[in-house]
C-alpha cells in the first residue's frame, strides 16, 4: 500500500520515465552468435592457479547481516537494531556505507528496523531494502519498511524512508526479492511476524511489486502464491533467479518451481534431491551459473548445502551437532534439462548457511557457513553460546562449473580464516576482484560470548590479482540493450584475446544473493589489441535493467577492475498511480 503522496517524494528516489526501448540486435551480434556452442553447456575458460591471500582489514561498526556493493569504491551494510558501539544522530547505528579503498565506514540513518529484510536494485540504480522487524531499542517498526538508498560520490547520501506514505502492503519478515525486466522488483514471501521457522499461523503466502502494479486482476495489492503454502514450514528467504525467458526460478524448502509473473502461473519442477532442505533455517547457497553466447544464454541453477533435519518438530529436539548437507545440485532450466533432472555432486565439506559468490572468470567461490546445526539462535537444545550451529567452515572452496565432474571443487592455495562466519554473515565480490567477508552474529543482541557479534572485515584475493591486469576506459554511464560501444584497452603482454563479464554483484543476506548473475557479452578485439568493441545484452530479460560491473577478462583468466554502469536507459521503472494508491 502506498499513498498518492509517493509522487511527492519520488524525485528524491526515482525519475519518472517511460519504458525503455529494446533495440533489435544488429548484424555484429548476429555474426557473433554464429559461434554459439551446444545449448546448456558451460563454457570452459582459463583460470589462474596459485596461492590466494587473505587480509583482515577494517571494521564495519555494525554487524554485516546484509551487504551490497553500491559503487566502484563503496558498499552498504544493514544490521538489525542492536547495541552497536557506532552511533548516529544520538542513537545506535544499524547501517553503514563502507569505503572499500580506505576500509572505513560512514554511519547511515534508516528509520526502521531492517532486521531480516531483503534487497534489490531498481532499474535506475536505487537500492530498495524491504521488510524487517518490529521496534527493538529505538527506531520504527520495519515489518512493512521500504528503505531506499541512491549511491552518491559526495559522502552525504543517506537512506530515505517515509513509512507513513511508502511501505509494503503487509508485514514481511524473511522475504526475498528479484529485479524484473522492467526495472521494478518483486518482494516474495516471508512471515507476518518473527520466529525460528515459518508456519501456517504467521505465513505470508503472497508477493507484491515495488513500485506497485495493476496486474492479473490484482491492483496494487498482494498476490497469493500456492507454492508458499505448499512449502511450509522451512521456506523463509526463498531462492529466486530471473530467467532469460522472463520467468522466475523459485526454490524453497525441498521444492522448486518456475513462476510466470506476467500470468501468475506456477509450474512445479523436480524437488531438491535426497530430501535436502535449502531455505532458512536450513539455508543453502545458490547462484545462476554464467550465461554466455556460447551456451545460448541457457540458465542453469546451482544450489549447495542445506540440511535434512525435520521442519515440523520443535527446534528444542534438534542439535547444533547434526551434520549439514554437502550436496550441490545443478538443474538446467530448459524443457530437456528439467526432464533430465538435477545433477548431484558433493562439496568437500558439508555446509549450512554457505555463500556462493560468482567470480569474473566464471567460477563460484563457496565460503562461510557451519558444518553442523541450523540457522538462527536460541532454539536448539545444545546451543553453542546462543548459536544453533557449530563447527564453522573456515576454509573456502572454489567450484569450476566447466571442469570435468569429480574435479570441480578445490581449496588448493586458499588460506583458512580463523573468524567464524555463520548466522548473519555475508560475502560479495568487489569491483577490484577481491571477495569481501563481513558479519556473523548468532545472538539476540551484541555479544562477546563464543560466536560473538563480528565486526571485522576480511578480503580474499584470488591468484589472478597477483598477475598483470588489463585496464580499460570508455565505459558509458548507461549501456542499452544491443548497444554497441568501444573500450580503449591496455592488455598484459602475454594476453592474446579477452572476453567481457557483465556482473550483477547482488544483495547478500542469510546465504541468499538476490539478483546475482554474470552475462558474457559479445565482444571483438581489434587486431592491434587496443580497442574492444562490445555489444550490450540482447534483452532486458537476460540482464534486467539496473547496475552492473563490467570486467574485461584476458584469455589467461585475469580480470580488469570492474567499472560500474547502468544497463538500460537508467530510467526509473514504470509505476501506476492507481496501484500505488492502493
Amino acid at each position: 500500500m502506498y499513498s498518492l503522496s509517493f509522487s511527492i517524494h519520488l524525485p528524491l528516489l526515482l525519475t519518472l520515465a517511460a519504458l525503455y526501448h529494446v533495440g533489435l540486435a544488429d548484424n555484429h551480434i548476429r555474426r557473433a552468435h554464429k559461434r554459439i556452442h551446444r545449448s546448456g553447456t558451460v563454457e570452459k575458460r582459463a583460470v589462474v592457479s596459485g596461492p590466494w591471500s587473505l587480509a583482515q582489514q577494517g571494521t564495519t561498526g555494525v554487524s554485516g547481516m546484509q551487504l551490497a556493493i553500491v559503487s566502484e569504491n563503496t558498499a552498504i551494510i544493514y544490521d538489525k537494531v542492536e547495541h552497536n558501539s557506532l552511533n548516529v544522530n544520538g542513537h545506535v547505528a544499524w547501517a553503514v556505507e563502507v569505503n572499500l579503498d580506505t576500509k572505513t565506514v560512514r554511519a547511515l540513518n534508516p528509520l526502521s528496523n531492517s532486521w531480516c529484510a531483503t534487497g534489490s536494485f531498481l532499474g535506475n540504480g536505487t537500492l530498495v531494502n524491504s521488510g524487517g522487524n518490529p521496534v527493538v531499542i529505538t527506531g520504527q517498526n520495519g515489518l512493512q519498511g521500504i528503505r531506499m538508498f541512491t549511491p552518491c560520490s559526495d559522502g552525504i547520501c543517506d537512506v530515505f524512508e517515509d513509512p507513513s506514505h511508502i511501505h509494503l502492503t503487509s508485514n514481511r519478515w524473511y522475504p526475498s526479492s528479484v529485479r524484473l525486466e522492467d526495472g521494478s522488483i518483486m518482494i516474495f514471501g516471508g512471515s507476518v511476524g518473527g520466529g525460528y521457522i515459518n508456519s501456517a499461523g504467521i505465513n505470508n503466502p503472497t508477493y507484491e511489486y515495488f513500485p506497485s502494479k495493476n496486474i492479473n486482476g490484482f491492483n496494487g495489492v498482494r498476490i497469493p502464491s500456492q507454492f508458499l503454502r505448499d512449502t511450509l514450514n522451512g521456506n523463509h528467504f526463498p531462492i529466486m533467479a530471473y530467467l532469460p525467458d522472463g520467468r522466475i526460478f523459485v526454490a524453497a524448502n525441498r521444492a522448486a518451481m518456475i513462476l510466470d509473473w506476467k500470468t501468475n502461473t506456477e509450474t512445479r519442477l523436480p524437488g531438491i534431491p535426497n530430501g535436502v532442505r535449502i531455505t532458512s533455517p536450513f539455508s543453502a547457497g545458490a547462484t545462476l551459473l554464467p550465461l554466455t553466447p556460447e551456451n545460448g544464454y541457457t540458465p542453469e541453477i546451482m544450489i549447495c548445502g542445506g540440511s535434512t533435519v525435520s521442519d515440523s518438530v520443535s527446534p528444542s529436539t534438534l542439535s547444533s551437532q547434526t551434520p549439514a548437507s554437502a550436496q550441490c545440485s545443478r538443474l538446467v532450466l530448459t524443457t530437456a534439462g528439467i526432464a533430465a533432472g538435477w545433477k548431484v555432486e558433493s562439496m568437500p565439506q558439508a555446509r549450512v548457511m554457505p555463500e556462493l559468490v560468482l567470480l569474473p572468470d566464471g567460477r563460484v567461490f563457496i565460503v562461510n557457513g557451519a558444518q553442523t546445526g541450523v540457522a538462527g539462535y536460541g532454539n536448539v537444545a545444545n546451543r553453542v553460546g546462543q548459536s544453533n550451529a557449530d563447527n564453522p567452515a573456515f576454509t573456502p572452496v572454489v567450484y569450476d562449473p566447466a571442469a570435468p565432474a569429480g574435479s570441480r571443487f578445490s581449496s588448493s592455495g586458499i588460506p583458512t580464516t580463523n573468524i567464524a562466519r555463520i548466522y548473519h554473515s555475508t560475502a560479495s565480490l568487489t569491483p577490484n576482484g577481491t571477495i569481501m567477508l563481513a558479519g556473523s552474529n548468532p545472538n539476540d543482541d551484541m555479544s562477546t560470548t563464543k560466536y560473538p557479534t563480528e565486526y571485522r572485515m576480511e578480503f580474499y584475493s584470488p591468484p589472478y590479482l597477483s598477475r598483470p591486469r588489463p585496464t580499460y576506459t570508455g565505459l558509458p554511464a548507461t549501456v542499452n540493450y544491443a548497444q554497441v560501444f568501444t573500450l580503449a584497452v591496455t592488455l598484459p603482454s602475454t594476453a592474446t584475446d579477452v572476453s567481457v563479464s557483465l556482473m550483477d554483484l547482488g544483495f547478500a543476506t542469510h546465504g541468499v544473493h538476490m539478483d546475482q548473475r554474470m552475462v558474457k557479452l559479445v565482444s571483438v578485439l581489434s587486431p592491434d589489441k587496443r580497442t574492444l568493441t562490445v555489444t550490450g545484452p540482447p534483452t532486458p530479460a537476460l540482464y534486467p535493467p539496473g547496475p552492473a560491473f563490467l570486467y574485461v577478462v584476458t584469455d589467461e583468466g585475469v580480470p580488469s577492475f570492474g567499472h560500474k554502469t547502468i544497463v538500460g536507459t537508467g530510467a526509473a521503472p514504470p509505476f501506476d498511480a492507481a496501484a500505488l494508491a492502493k
